[in-house]
């Protein structure tokens, strides 16, 4: 077991939620569920009001389309409704968020390119980096694969969703 990334943020009001954004590289599978998913934990804690939650991709091949039909079976299947239309990611984005969490090493890395200037990297993550169990630090990708991939991305990024929650709640005051 590694030890997962330990965030330090401004206080949180419901005047000043947190806004975060999955990116991913088609935003219909794994960051789609990540959304989802922490959009279910938030509402789970009653935290609507203090945290404003958003998924992207770094590629820009299905914007407008819904999120991938496996992904909301198995979200589903959970008790999370996965209600977002994919979108690119752009550079103005880095100046709304206050943390853009990354599915993987390749979206970092785009990321981080598309902030030529390094003004947000401080903000920048991967999911894993909140997983008790990142092994490659990485959410694989289950598009090509079978239905085992999307519920092991679920797993995932459950698990890390869970953890990225309970370091935001010390920072939400009011």
């Amino acid at each position: 077991m590694q030890t997962e990334t330990t965030l330090t943020l401004r206080e949180i009001t419901s005047e000043n939620p947190l806004k975060i954004c999955f990116v991913c590289l088609g935003n219909i599978c794994r960051s789609p569920t990540a959304e989802g998913v922490f959009q279910y934990l938030v509402n789970r804690e009653g935290l609507q009001s203090y945290v404003e939650i958003d998924s992207a991709g770094t590629g820009a091949y299905h914007v407008g389309e819904p999120a991938n039909s496996k992904s909301r079976m198995i979200a589903e299947k959970n008790g999370v409704k996965l209600n977002s239309r994919a979108r690119k990611f752009e550079y103005s984005d880095f100046e709304y968020f206050d943390l853009v969490i990354a599915m993987d090493k390749e979206n970092l890395r785009d990321l981080k390119n598309l902030d030529r200037k390094k003004q947000f990297h401080n903000n920048i993550y991967l999911m894993r980096d909140f997983d008790p169990f990142p092994e490659d630090g990485q959410v694989p990708d289950p598009y090509y694969g079978g239905i085992n991939g999307f519920e092991l991305v679920f797993e995932v990024v459950m698990r890390s969703s869970e953890h990225l929650l309970g370091q935001i709640k010390p920072f939400i005051k009011d």
